[in-house]
């Protein structure tokens, strides 16, 4: 068998490789499992980059992947002005097209979502320990700056229960609401002042890959735990339980239900079970016909109205049936002057923004993008963090707490035939007459009622097909949402928030230390190398291991894979002699999937050549990437292996090291 004397080499210029072909090889198809005829192509370096167009590079990968700028180019100063416009102010984009169809779709959408806003608004302050006007505060200003700001067309902004549960539990550990309740007040706003600030700040950066520590499996686990927390705490208003915990955790809870059973009132019980099992039933129908959303969105209004007749009808014999009292009407008061920012408590009040912060950030731009899907349009997640921060902002002066996309009235929005954010502005509008002409409605509104429609929202966030789908694809994420739901239920919400975050961290971690590895085979009559374990039909190829690397070689994997590697090599050898087969002489590391390489994977790979070569070894290294080749290069690492110990494929390395071979 004859070869061009030619030999394969690295490029030594930084320009492109070129179409020729140096080397032909024809090798038996006795010999080893490969096609009859093969050219052998020289292995190139990426094109010649300075420093500083590498680190422009990587920044722009990094931080703009969505190449936002795109728009502006070839474009005059005027049409640049205008595009400015509609990339800050998603507003500028949609409203000159807007009109009357449009307007009548949004205007059903619109109360048809307020209906329900309305008394989630006042149930979910009630949740974060704020006085309930809080909650019809924040459900008028924000809508109207996410308005003008927010890129989501079917995005449904208010209180949430998730982002109410945490700063409530947070502050209360600092602050009693009941002993200090102005205090807890103003911790309230500034908290919600600094999630705003933190938030904006993601999205001007571009750092949204912070909330994407917070994996779908983290928030299965945390939003269950969360739904079963709040669910419990409500059976204070559901027995009508006056002295209750203020603690967070399952078994305080239960056994604040047990010691105080002598608070138990049957006319309370009566009427929040009858209602929760009213508003469980029209969720119920709701989910299986979804035209008929609207009995699901209307319900919770129509229990706050029919309830409150019956308390004012049957006031002589539902005594004991706590309400809600007096409500101011009015606008939002101004609250910029309740903003802490000094003094013992700043410190609980920034981790509060940032925690609820992140939790709101991340639910309102998943909800946003569900359903920007659904009609096939996009969501900027830059710009969503940015509106959401700016309303927050906006509304820790104005009296609001946090706020983000919710999304059972997403939902409700997206159902009732929403088309553009001006639903939005007509739920804003609502609430607006509620503040100024309703307020007195609600004094005799049953607190056991607030309490029924909390729970009937939140059971919606125990997901357990999706729990069950993390079991059977991938247990280390359901391991890290079975954590999250413990440390939630045992611990506190916010270290079981903490734990699951950690977990998959560890589990990040785990697949970059410890990379998987495998040895590689030929699928006969073809060119393709695949694992011998995965596909039966593929062959090893005698004198040969092939392996491949599928993680990049970091300082953390180094040691790791050297070992790997020779243990590998070790295992082949035994393997070998058990079968009395050909003496093993070379080892094919192939790179196609090792994406990155730092100076501790070169030592690694110049250590494992030297161990193979006392060993009579011949070591080869098969497809690096551009990055990956171009270090190598540079570390002068390739001039020990020589001119044969670098190819474009393993297919061209095995035939072209088999044919240098004497029968």
């Amino acid at each position: 068998m004859g070869i061009n004397s030619n030999r394969v080499e690295h490029c030594s210029d930084h320009h492109a490789c070129h179409d020729e072909h140096e080397t032909a090889v024809t090798i038996s198809s006795t010999d080893v499992n490969v096609m009859p005829s093969l050219e052998v192509h020289r292995v190139c370096l990426p094109p010649h980059k300075t420093t500083l167009e590498k680190l422009v590079h990587k920044l722009s990968e990094a931080f703009f992947p969505d190449d936002p700028l795109h728009k502006f180019k070839n474009q005059t100063w005027f049409n640049k002005l205008v595009l400015g416009l509609q990339f800050f102010f998603p507003i500028f984009q949609w409203a000159p097209n807007y009109n009357f169809r449009l307007l009548r779709s949004d205007f059903i959408s619109g109360l048809t979502i307020a209906s329900l806003a309305i008394p989630q608004g006042i149930s979910y302050a009630k949740l974060a320990n704020l006085p309930p006007i809080i909650g019809l505060y924040s459900s008028f200003v924000p809508p109207l700056i996410y308005s003008v700001l927010g890129s989501s067309r079917h995005l449904a902004v208010g209180p949430v229960s998730i982002a109410s549960l945490v700063m409530g539990t947070m502050l209360n550990e600092a602050v009693s609401y009941t002993d200090e309740p102005t205090l807890y007040l103003q911790l309230a706003f500034t908290a919600t002042f600094f999630a705003g600030i933190f938030q904006a700040s993601l999205g001007l950066l571009r750092l949204g890959l912070i909330i994407d520590f917070l994996s779908k499996a983290t928030l299965v686990g945390f939003m269950a735990g969360a739904a079963v927390i709040v669910s419990l705490q409500q059976l204070k208003g559901l027995l009508g339980i006056v002295h209750f915990t203020s603690k967070m955790q399952i078994v305080p809870v239960l056994a604040s239900v047990v010691q105080h059973k002598h608070e138990w009132s049957w006319q309370t019980i009566v009427l929040g079970v009858s209602f929760l099992i009213l508003l469980l039933t029209t969720r119920n129908i709701s989910l299986r016909k979804p035209k008929l959303f609207w009995i699901s969105a209307a319900c919770p209004l129509a229990s706050v109205i029919l309830s409150t007749i019956l308390v004012v009808l049957f006031k002589s014999k539902l005594g004991g049936v706590q309400t809600i009292g007096h409500l101011t009407k009015g606008l939002n008061p101004p609250s910029s002057n309740m903003l802490q920012f000094r003094g013992p408590f700043l410190a609980i009040a920034i981790k509060t923004g940032i925690v609820t912060g992140i939790l709101s950030l991340t639910e309102g731009i998943a909800v946003g993008r569900t359903f920007a899907a659904l009609k096939n349009y996009q969501v900027d997640g830059n710009k969503e963090m940015m509106a959401i921060g700016f309303m927050n902002m906006a509304g820790s002066c104005s009296s609001c707490y946090v706020t983000t996309g919710s999304f059972s009235r997403s939902a409700v929005n997206y159902n009732a035939g929403a088309q553009t954010v001006v639903s939005n502005v007509i739920m804003a509008a609502a609430v607006l007459v509620t503040l100024l002409f309703l307020m007195p409605l609600f004094y005799y509104t049953p607190s056991v009622i607030l309490g029924a429609i909390i729970i009937t929202a939140v059971i919606g966030l125990i997901d357990y097909q999706a729990a069950y789908k993390l079991w059977k694809v991938d247990k280390l994420d359901f391991l890290a949402c079975l954590c999250s739901f413990l440390g939630v239920l045992f611990i506190s919400v916010p270290l079981g928030l903490a734990i699951a975050v950690g977990v998959s961290v560890f589990k990040i971690l785990l697949h970059v230390t410890r990379p998987n590895t495998t040895v590689l085979g030929n699928i006969p009559g073809t060119q393709i190398y695949q694992n011998i374990n995965r596909y039966r039909e593929a062959l090893r190829v005698p004198s040969f291991l092939i392996l491949a690397v599928e993680a990049p070689f970091y300082f953390v994997n180094a040691t790791y894979l050297q070992e790997r590697i020779l243990r590998w090599v070790r295992e082949e050898e035994e393997r070998i002699q058990a079968n009395n087969e050909s003496t093993l002489k070379c080892i094919i590391l192939d790179m196609t999937a090792v994406t990155a390489i730092d100076t501790s994977g070169i030592d690694t790979i110049c250590e494992v050549r030297k161990a193979l070569e006392n060993r009579s070894l011949k070591l080869v290294l098969a497809n690096p990437v551009g990055s990956v080749m171009e270090k190598l290069h540079q570390s002068n690492i390739l001039d020990s292996f020589g001119l044969d110990g670098l190819y474009l494929t393993v297919g061209e390395a095995v035939a072209d090291i088999s044919s240098s071979w004497k029968p």
